[in-house]
């Protein structure tokens, strides 16, 4: 199955036509010609299947032939809010992983420990979407703007609030006995030298859990997939 992602496309449409780079991808990469279906998503849900009415990898054009809508294939929104690793090429990773495990949303965290502050969201946002594509999923995840720690806080109002950190505490529980799967989860993770204990009383102060995520300390980028894997098979 080819898929292609348009926020653009809307379910009254009868046909569509591609913007120059997936028009090129689809005519000169994927050779695909006259006649051939490609499906198509919006990123929500909606689900398109299409026929190739005109092969140009400038101005690439689908009859719609079909609209269907996917329900998410789990019961909550997951939302990890995690710190900038030192070296992008690991937050990257974590991206596309996380992505094809299952999440939906993501907002990088300027912590007072972190390394990088300075966040390229249209090149993440690119391997978000290439992500949904390898996986076939049909909602994009919501990638947000870099926002400071102590902002981040005032604005969370989710279900379940946790913060998973690596400081010795004896009241920490592990993430899979508290999470519940049928509420929104939010889930906090620090830079490489972890949340100040400043930044960890804050975040209890606005009703965040200390979480464990087990007994091996995990990279940043580790920790984050390591999550979305909990999540999903709880």
């Amino acid at each position: 199955m080819i898929l292609s992602i348009s926020e653009h496309i809307q379910n009254t449409d009868t046909t569509f036509t591609f913007d120059k780079d997936e028009s090129r991808h689809l005519i000169k990469v994927l050779r695909k010609k006259e006649g051939d279906t490609v499906y198509i998503t919006n990123g929500k849900g909606s689900f398109f299947t299409t026929e190739i009415n005109l092969a140009n990898e400038k101005k690439c054009t689908v009859a719609i032939k079909s609209v269907e809508y996917k329900e998410k294939n789990r019961p909550f929104h997951l939302h990890i809010a995690i710190a900038p690793t030192k070296l992008n090429d690991r937050y990257e990773w974590f991206l596309e992983k996380a992505v094809e495990i299952g999440i939906d949303e993501i907002t990088p965290i300027i912590c007072k420990n972190s390394e990088r502050k300075v966040i390229k969201l249209d090149r993440m946002n690119k391997i978000i979407q290439s992500a949904v594509k390898q996986s076939l999923q049909f909602y994009v995840p919501v990638l947000n703007e870099a926002i400071s720690f102590d902002d981040f806080l005032k604005t969370q109002n989710s279900t379940q609030k946790f913060i998973a950190h690596c400081e010795d505490e004896n009241n920490k529980q592990y993430l899979q006995d508290i999470a519940k799967p049928t509420n929104d989860i939010l889930v906090l993770v620090g830079p490489e030298g972890d949340f100040t204990p400043n930044e960890i009383n804050k975040a209890i102060q606005s009703d965040f859990i200390p979480v464990t995520l087990g007994d091996n300390r995990l990279r940043t980028e580790t920790a984050g997939i390591y999550i979305s894997s909990l999540m999903t098979l709880l």
